[in-house]
């Protein structure tokens, strides 16, 4: 089996400031991370690896700077780590970006056929969460997104038994191969690089394609020229300028606490049980 995974290094959200006066994110100074929903899908990855034998695959797209995304990936256990990577790619939205993975996928599987694709289910960076399901549709993947478990992967039989989180409860799908796959997170532990990995990834020769190398001929499909999204204003919000409440409760028990906090609710929102008794009646 050969299973790609997509990676994102992205800024460290936890350190992001907007500028106060252009309102643009100031990403001077901050530190970038491997996407942390793309750390779930690499693990699981991995684990298939270990499990019922395979290459992983890892590919990211971005400048230079992203190697160090890479040779983490490289640290914790993949065999492979392609940066795509050309000026041509700058500003991509998500249909630029997944148009170009997908080319790179392609040509991947000219020399070895991929049969799986792992993407997180979102970057903490754009929260769109459409890279992978566009990968899929450019590539006629089947598509799972939000899989808490992957129950069993049959190579021979070209067949995939996941569980997947939905509205109501957990939806147990079997599919054919090749897919793509977003794993939720918790759906695992991520492991520890072992020492001969973390040597092997600073020895290695990261591979860098640009447009040509991935196979894209109509580079009018990549970066600003093939992004349609347009970003009307970046901001922070506001912080909350109401401090919370504190209120004094005489009994010590759940049903105490909860009592007082439901009268204290209802006095400063007079009008809350007539809106909850008239929605009721609806």
């Amino acid at each position: 089996m050969h299973i790609v995974v997509c990676i994102k290094q992205v800024p460290d959200s936890a350190q992001i400031r907007v500028h106060p006066v252009t309102n643009t994110i100031m990403r001077q100074g901050v530190p970038t991370i491997i996407n942390p929903y793309d750390l779930f899908s690499l693990e699981e990855a991995l684990r298939l690896r270990d499990r019922i034998g395979a290459k992983v695959t890892v590919l990211t797209m971005g400048p230079k700077m992203a190697e160090t995304a890479l040779r983490k990936a490289l640290s914790l256990g993949a065999d492979r780590a392609i940066l795509l990577t050309d000026r041509r790619f700058a500003g991509s939205d998500t249909l630029a970006t997944s148009f170009a993975l997908a080319s790179a996928i392609g040509k991947i599987a000219e020399t070895e056929p991929v049969d799986m694709v792992f993407c997180g289910k979102q970057t903490i960076d754009g929260d769109t969460a459409q890279v992978g399901p566009g990968i899929a549709r450019r590539l006629g993947l089947q598509q799972l997104t939000y899989i808490a478990r992957i129950d069993s992967v049959d190579p021979a039989g070209r067949e995939i038994v996941v569980q997947r989180r939905a509205e109501g409860g957990v939806q147990v799908l079997r599919t054919a191969l090749p897919c793509m796959v977003t794993m939720l997170e918790g759906s695992n532990t991520i492991r520890f690089g072992t020492m001969p990995d973390m040597f092997r990834a600073a020895r290695a020769v990261i591979e860098e394609w640009d447009a040509a190398a991935a196979g894209i001929e109509d580079v009018m499909k990549c970066g600003l020229r093939g992004s349609p999204t347009v970003v009307k204003r970046v901001f922070a919000p506001k912080p909350n300028a109401k401090k919370a409440e504190q209120i004094e409760v005489e009994g010590k028990s759940a049903e105490d606490i909860a009592l007082a906090a439901i009268d204290t609710l209802f006095a400063a929102r007079p009008s809350l049980a007539d809106d909850m008794l008239r929605q009721a009646a609806e």
